[in-house]
């Protein structure tokens, strides 16, 4: 995944941070730790997250390589925390804004459905006549 540029555009910057969100494991991870009281043991995300520890690696390096968490390690014990507490704020923007997107979906499915359902009545009593 390309780092940005010191001297990038902020939208290029932005965009970079974007594409280290964009997978659901790293998604959870960050929920995660927004959950955590304080940091979070390597050992609990493997827990949570049932994954293959060089799986989980990976994706922590991904977080930690755009500056979204921080390690810290004390001999073989590895925790991860946020970055910067905003982080759980811009975790808790896309949620209220995908649930307004969910709540606008069904509230048009249920007119498709009610137009749907009204114009097969129109039909089946006009071909009752």
């Amino acid at each position: 995944m390309p780092h940005s540029r010191p001297d990038a555009p902020l939208y290029e910057i932005k965009a970079n941070l974007f594409k280290a969100l964009a997978h659901p494991v790293r998604v959870r991870i960050l929920e995660l730790l927004v959950t955590a009281d304080g940091p979070c043991p390597v050992s609990d995300l493997l827990t949570a997250l049932d994954l293959e520890a060089s799986l989980l690696s990976q994706h922590l390096s991904v977080l930690r390589r755009h500056h979204v968490v921080t390690s810290t390690r004390i001999g073989n014990a590895v925790t991860y925390e946020l970055a910067h507490p905003q982080v759980a704020d811009l975790l808790g923007v896309a949620r209220s804004f995908l649930v307004d997107r969910l709540a606008a979906q069904q509230d048009q499915l249920a007119m498709a459905i009610q137009l749907d359902t009204a114009t097969l009545d129109t039909l089946h009593t006009g071909a009752v006549r």
